[in-house]
């Protein structure tokens, strides 16, 4: 499988419009565990023009020993970056879609404080499917954008912030249920997940609502 780089060419393009473009992708949104999260990153035209950080793709084409120090190079790329989380229990209250929604709109209010004004640019969405603008309110202007975390570099940007965070979390988690391996599966339906789920029942960070044995393994 030949994987190519993603590119700056829709930012660009949308940079000749908007003063800021915004870039948001999700992770976690399949775990049986832990929150959802959403990474948000803005750049300008500026930042348009620099070089792609090396190794930057969307964070499933990433391995995981290298998405750190990509992360990294990711962060002091973009203007400014965030991470927006919902919580197992707010995803069990109010679904998985606006739980996502809620996460971006967090991401997106973490932008509003350091000093950038969301509603001054366009939002990069990667997906088809508009999440964001039901929780935050229309104020916005949000494009969904199919592959947008393979093809856009300020996507990818968000994906690998993104799924570092949330690693990272699951990781810290981990250490208080060991028994379901989150270190290694993050929370995702692996076999030893399941298993462990089986012998142990569920725990205060898992989706309750959700359907376990029945989910597809993903390792």
């Amino acid at each position: 499988m030949v994987v190519t780089e993603p590119r700056l060419t829709l930012e660009r393009r949308l940079l000749r419009e908007h003063p800021l473009l915004i870039a948001c992708d999700e992770v976690g949104r399949g775990a049986l565990a832990g929150p959802v999260a959403v990474g948000v990153v803005a750049i300008d035209a500026a930042r348009s023009r620099k070089r792609v950080p090396q190794g930057l793709r969307d964070s499933k084409l990433v391995p995981e020993s290298r998405r750190a120090g990509v992360a990294e190079r990711a962060a002091a790329w973009v203007s400014v970056s965030a991470v927006g989380w919902a919580s197992p229990q707010e995803i069990d209250e109010i679904g998985i879609m606006r739980a996502l929604g809620l996460a971006a709109s967090r991401g997106l209010q973490q932008l509003s404080a350091a000093g950038f004004t969301p509603e001054e640019g366009i939002v990069v969405l990667d997906g088809n499917h508009d999440y964001i603008t039901p929780v935050h309110g229309d104020a916005l202007t949000v494009r969904p954008v199919i592959k947008a975390d393979r093809d856009c570099a300020s996507a990818a940007a968000a994906s690998v912030i993104a799924k570092v965070a949330r690693d990272a979390r699951m990781i810290e988690l981990h250490d208080a249920e060991p028994h379901y391996n989150w270190v290694r599966n993050k929370g995702y339906a692996s076999i030893d997940h399941r298993e462990a789920i089986l012998r142990h029942g569920i725990s205060a960070h898992h989706r309750a609502s959700w359907s376990f044995i029945g989910s597809p393994t993903l390792f």
